[in-house]
Order: C-alpha cells, then sequence, then structure tokens
C-alpha cells in the first residue's frame, strides 16, 4: 500500500518534533516544527479568482465569445430562412431540383456547424494558451517566495485539513502576480 502526502507530513511532523531541538522546548514546539520544516500553503483557486491577469483574460475571452455567438446567430437566421424557403418551393419545384437544393442546403448546414465547432476550438486554444502564459509567470513567482523564504515545501490549500493562516502565501503571491503581470492581451481565435 503506498503512503499519503498527508501520512508521510504526519510522519516528518512528528519525527522532527522528537528529534530535532524543538523537543527541548515545550511551549514552542509547534512553532519550532513549523520553523524546523520551512513550508507554506497556496490557494490556487484564490489567485485564479482574484489575480488581475485572470480576470482580465476572462473578460477578454467573453468579449469573443460574444462575438462568436452573435455571428453564430445570424448563420442560424440565414439556415431558419432558407430552410423555410426551401419549404415553400418543395410543392413547385420537380422532385430532383428540390433534392439538389436540399443537398446544397444540407452541405451549407455541415459548413456552419464545422466552422462553429472550429471556431469553440479556437476559443479554446487560445483561452488555454493564456493562462500557459499566466501560469509561467505564477510558477516563477512560487518558485522565488520559495527560495527567498527557504521553504522546503508548499502545498495546496485545497489538499490540506488544518492550515495555520501565517503558513497561507496566497496573499503575497497575489500581490507579486498582480505587480508583474496586471494584464495579459488574449490572441484572437480568429486568426
Amino acid at each position: 500500500m503506498k503512503p499519503s502526502a498527508i501520512s508521510i507530513l504526519c510522519a516528518l511532523v512528528i519525527s522532527a518534533s522528537l528529534t530535532g531541538p524543538a523537543a527541548a522546548q515545550q511551549p514552542e514546539a509547534d512553532k519550532d516544527i513549523i520553523t524546523l520544516l520551512n513550508m507554506a500553503v497556496i490557494d490556487t483557486a484564490v489567485i485564479r479568482v482574484n489575480s488581475k491577469a485572470f480576470k482580465d483574460i476572462r473578460a477578454q475571452i467573453t468579449k469573443y465569445h460574444k462575438a462568436i455567438r452573435a455571428d453564430i446567430q445570424k448563420e442560424e437566421e440565414e439556415l431558419r430562412g432558407a430552410n423555410e424557403e426551401l419549404a415553400r418551393k418543395r410543392a413547385i419545384l420537380a422532385p430532383e431540383t428540390f433534392a439538389e437544393e436540399r443537398r446544397q442546403f444540407e452541405e451549407r448546414l455541415v459548413q456552419v456547424q464545422r466552422t462553429v465547432q472550429k471556431r469553440k476550438k479556437d476559443l479554446d486554444r487560445v483561452a488555454a494558451e493564456a493562462i500557459k502564459k499566466v501560469e509561467a509567470v505564477l510558477n516563477k513567482i512560487i518558485t522565488d517566495v520559495a527560495k527567498e523564504q527557504s521553504l522546503g515545501l508548499i502545498l495546496r490549500k485545497n489538499q490540506t485539513v488544518l492550515v495555520a493562516n501565517e503558513l497561507d502565501i496566497t496573499p503575497h503571491v497575489l500581490k507579486r502576480l498582480d505587480t508583474a503581470l496586471p494584464s495579459l492581451k488574449v490572441s484572437d481565435p480568429g486568426t
């Protein structure tokens, strides 16, 4: 059976408290263990919600999505009109002519569906590219903070049960990210 990260962390904390310099000091044992382990937690969800760069990306993606949606609605209206026109012509056209016009309509419908799928895929791609750029800067900032504070372990806050507020580096990292990357231009998904 593979030991979990929490089990290993608990074992480290217990062994550090029993064998390290913190064992000699009773009331300060908890602080000494924290100092000995040099660890911190970070809430990446808070950073994704509150950072200026992620907010900027969301705003741009929303703008692109609305523009794409407007184009799609226009295409859908044109297709509805063409379908209604085709239904009216059914009674007056020869069966071969109607079948040809129906085939052309269906080809146009398939083409519009492909275009919609491509535009959605392109929008997802540019959003992922932008997020990847922000995460690269974020990872560098986290690494810098770890070096500056001699941190040997940084856990995601959502993977912990109980954390002392002093261990949370989220506000510090968020402030640095906002300074380093207050905005990010998202590529136009149409290009």
